[in-house]
């Protein structure tokens, strides 16, 4: 991979990383569904604008059943779901449960894309489990039923990443993915709207500190890192831009360490290396780690020919 995308790559997971934190400290404030709605909302203008100035077609008629599709199921839903849970759970926790994500992604696509679930992939599938048991239960959170519920939150958001994969192959082939990008944002947070009218958060919450929070997890976890994931997908691939699901954890452990003073626990690294395995396990694919970097290193790569998005 050259040089400008590893960086592009590490860019992007460090700007994921920190979503988590931003969840971590706006739900308590301002509430999980407004955290959600507005990183939806301001992402998906921003995008919007970003659309007519570049003179991108996103064909909203014709795309709009799939751009609402996706906005739920990519976005609102398991956004929802991640602030809610970041009412209890620490940062980096949720961050080690999103990375999940490719695992849920393989097992549906087994289910409806006909593709083979190998010995291997259910091992990875059980190290997935055992590496949820292990950081929820040698992590020294209150055993509760919130606790429970948040930890259910955080299986059930890689979930609907998963379907949302499904549902993109199936579907939305022929959609361009930054036409995607945008229109699901844009369609999942007017979606959520109506519940933060209904339901706003309290005026005195909202302070400069609180807006500049929620415009950064908006315009930079989403707008700024959407542009640079479908960047990724047009150069290297969308096989490689997906390792970008093992670096968030590290990152979200260090920004929440650093910026949100939450511990980093023994349980929360082992937890997430026993995911991160079955991971691969379940996602990945054996690679000949010599003959990679010799074809790298000798011939031009592919996925530079096409950098449109």
């Amino acid at each position: 991979m050259p040089v400008l995308d590893v960086m592009l790559l590490l860019a992007l997971a460090a700007i994921w990383g920190s979503s988590f934190m931003f969840i971590r400290y706006l739900a308590p404030l301002i509430g999980p569904v407004a955290v959600a709605d507005t990183r939806m909302l301001f992402a998906g203008l921003a995008l919007v604008l970003f659309f007519a100035v570049t003179g991108f077609r996103a064909e909203w008629k014709k795309n709009a059943r799939v751009y609402l599709v996706i906005g739920l199921l990519n976005s609102a839903i398991p956004f929802v779901l991640y602030a809610a849970a970041a009412l209890v759970l620490p940062a980096s926790m949720e961050a080690i449960f999103n990375s999940m994500s490719p695992m849920f992604g393989a097992v549906f696509a087994a289910a409806w894309l006909n593709e083979n679930l190998t010995p291997r992939k259910i091992a990875g599938l059980v190290l997935g489990v055992a590496g949820v048991v292990t950081m929820s239960s040698l992590s020294g959170l209150e055993l509760s039923l919130s606790t429970a519920l948040a930890i259910g939150a955080c299986i059930l958001a890689p979930m609907c990443y998963g379907l949302a994969g499904v549902y993109i192959r199936k579907r939305a082939a022929g959609v361009r993915p930054l036409g995607i990008a945008g229109g699901s944002q844009l369609f999942g947070g007017i979606v959520l709207l109506p519940f933060v009218v209904a339901f706003p958060p309290a005026p005195a919450a909202v302070t400069p500190t609180v807006a500049l929070a929620v415009v950064s997890l908006a315009l930079l976890c989403s707008g700024v890192a959407y542009v640079i994931y479908y960047r990724l997908i047009a150069d290297v691939g969308p096989t490689k831009a997906l390792t970008v699901t093992f670096l968030i954890p590290v990152f979200a452990m260090l920004w929440a360490s650093l910026l949100i003073r939450e511990a980093v626990t023994a349980s929360m690294i082992l937890g997430a290396g026993i995911i991160l395995l079955g991971t691969w396990l379940v996602a990945g694919r054996r690679i000949d780690v010599i003959r990679r970097f010799r074809t790298m290193a000798h011939a031009p790569d592919p996925g530079r020919r096409d950098r449109r998005l």
